[in-house]
């Protein structure tokens, strides 16, 4: 662990691999594009996507080397050492397979299939198992690896508003750089690989597929994709959020505190409080708290 703590050697994402156009064809990705340094990949790309729709079509992707004004969920501002991390942001301009846009009800469940896609990258490239914590975190032993970010664009002239998603892996950051201690990173799991270049493309790959399937089914979460189960189902079954006691805090100051039981068909959490009423929790943070009590027995909230 000593070793760990040394500062790694951080060489640039492979452009080269990353252009390959045998690895671009085969997703379905027009576009990528890796900078050196810029203020947020999500915020270029909101600004691209609504100043020249052509030129950033659906599943265009950019990567930054550096982001020195990155935003997470509730607008909490995070930055990490340059090439220590994968902070990449895609546009997504959602269509069925007839090219029918897909309803926005059903955008809600985006953010929550790029962290499926980021953890099984994690599993198959770096052999770190990984769980999902709602609405887009993604953990290891409970420690927050990634973030994932969606936001909607402008309407525009186009059918339906573009979405961009963001992630932000962390990769090399040691101990001491950890921006929370409630943090980790690929380097202190143990990994296979510290690859930013396989991670990304390991990432970009898995998305492209599920999300294809996704829209190929019209956005319905319960529908079987990419030769497996459904969205919901893939969701449902790493996501560690479910069966725990929560405290869910909402906007306006307020909060619940209960079971977290299940998903709805938006991706919404369901929380049971100890009256047993059923509460819909769509936004807001999530804090994972003592095991459950049922309704009767002593509490054990923390």
């Amino acid at each position: 662990m000593e070793a760990a703590q040394e500062a790694p050697d951080r060489p640039p994402l492979d452009l080269n691999a990353l252009s390959e156009e045998a690895f671009l064809s085969a997703n379905g990705i027009p576009r990528l594009t890796v900078v050196e340094s810029t203020g947020s990949t999500n915020a270029d790309l909101l600004r691209g996507a609504a100043e020249d729709p052509r030129a950033w079509p659906d599943l265009s992707v950019l990567a930054a080397e550096y982001q020195s004004a990155a935003r997470g969920r509730l607008e909490r501002r995070w930055e990490a050492p340059a090439r220590s991390s994968v902070s990449v942001s895609i546009v997504l301009r959602p269509v069925s397979a007839e090219g029918r846009p897909l309803p926005t009800q059903s955008y809600s469940w985006l953010s929550l299939l790029g962290a499926l896609a980021l953890r099984e990258a994690l599993l198959e490239t770096a052999a770190i198992p990984a769980e999902l914590k709602w609405p887009n975190d993604v953990l290891v032993r409970g420690r927050k690896i990634a973030g994932i970010l969606a936001q909607l664009g402008p309407l525009g002239g186009s059918a339906a508003p573009p979405v961009v998603l963001g992630a932000g892996l962390n990769v090399t950051l040691t101990e001491p750089e950890l921006p929370v201690p409630t943090a980790t990173s690929v380097l202190l799991e143990d990994p296979a690989t510290v690859d930013r270049t396989l991670l990304l493309k390991s990432y970009l790959s898995r998305f492209a597929t599920l999300y294809r399937s996704f829209c190929n089914a019209e956005g319905d979460p319960t529908a079987g994709m990419a030769g497996g189960p459904s969205l919901h189902k893939r969701v449902e079954a790493v996501l560690t959020t479910l069966g725990k006691q929560v405290r869910a805090q909402l906007p306006g100051d307020h909060e619940i505190i209960g079971h977290a039981s299940r998903l709805d068909d938006y991706g919404a959490l369901m929380v049971v409080d100890s009256a047993a009423h059923e509460h819909v929790v769509t936004a807001g943070d999530v804090v994972h708290l003592r095991p459950w009590t049922p309704p009767g027995a002593e509490s054990g909230y923390a």
